[in-house]
């Protein structure tokens, strides 16, 4: 199962019951939370979130909308107790800042948090079910996307064709990675005897804050889903240039070029109290689009 919480889905201010950017994915047991702006506890805690669920923490960038409540929540779970270890992946200053907010308050984490600098383009986590990759976006400051993939097995055993060819059931986790069954005898039973294609592995891609940028299409190509930003309607798109930012329009169509399955878009001005313009007009250019709803989890 792969789904995403949206628990933040504004900008820099807080406006119209509408909250800097931060949001949880779950990955069947789980649990990622992505960019940690000023509210997320409460959000947390309104959406049903436990703390207690997540292991890895991803920010994007330093700006604070972004960030700024990512010591709350970590002193949060040392006060009520956590010992199991997390991850966080973010740019390098943000150790630097840490440590400082927590050496002049003289807190120390009762947790071990494994802090991870972000320096280049890749694989950051990979474990047996799921990875997770970073790549580079073009905002104001060093700004990181990011895109996790599930990992499965990419073919379906047919319980059927593998009797027939007596195919031991303790082989058969093998088989749905592809291999071959080479019999007592030397025989070899060829995978695509006994299997059939199985279902397609999903992802999820988070471009984070960034000017248009076709480079990012690559980095996102295929997702199942895809958050953009889309900070601003196209009519000031000007606007949105100067900034740093991207247009309603402007995120559609990084989603059509990149043959996404579905986007959802945020991170919009304090200046709109209404959304509905931004997913008309992104609909016009690509049209599996949805608003990123705060409260709401979009399942892949």
């Amino acid at each position: 199962m792969l789904a995403v919480t949206i628990l933040g889905n504004n900008s820099a201010l807080p406006a119209f019951d509408r909250h800097p950017t931060a949001q949880v994915v779950t990955m069947d047991e789980h649990h990622f939370l992505v960019d940690c702006g000023e509210g997320t506890q409460s959000q947390m805690g309104k959406y049903k979130i436990r703390r207690s669920k997540i292991s890895h923490i991803f920010i994007s960038h330093l700006h604070g909308d972004h960030y700024f409540g990512l010591i709350g929540l970590l002193t949060s779970m040392g006060l009520l107790g956590r010992l199991q270890e997390i991850h966080l992946y973010a740019p390098p200053m943000l150790k630097e800042i840490i440590d400082m907010q927590l050496s002049v308050a003289d807190t120390q984490l009762p947790f071990p948090l494994h802090f991870h600098p972000l320096t280049e383009e890749g694989i950051i986590v990979k474990e047996n079910k799921f990875e997770v990759s970073c790549f580079s976006v073009s905002h104001r400051i060093e700004c990181w996307g990011f895109r996790f993939n599930q990992i499965k097995p990419f073919r379906k055993i047919n319980p059927e064709k593998a009797k027939e060819h007596e195919v031991p059931s303790s082989f058969f986790e093998r088989l749905k990675w592809g291999e071959d069954y080479t019999t007592k005898e030397g025989a070899i039973i060829k995978n695509e005897w006994v299997t059939e294609a199985g279902a397609k592995s999903k992802s999820y891609a988070y471009s984070a804050d960034t000017i248009y940028d076709e480079r990012i299409i690559e980095k996102v190509k295929d997702a199942s889903l895809l958050y953009h930003e889309a900070t601003y309607l196209k009519d000031l798109e000007e606007r949105a240039t100067k900034r740093f930012h991207c247009t309603s329009t402007q995120a559609a169509t990084i989603a059509k070029k990149a043959n996404v399955e579905k986007l959802i878009i945020g991170h919009f001005s304090s200046k709109y109290e209404k959304l509905d313009d931004f997913e008309k007009e992104a609909k016009e250019v690509f049209e599996n689009t949805e608003l990123a709803l705060e409260g709401v989890t979009y399942r892949v």
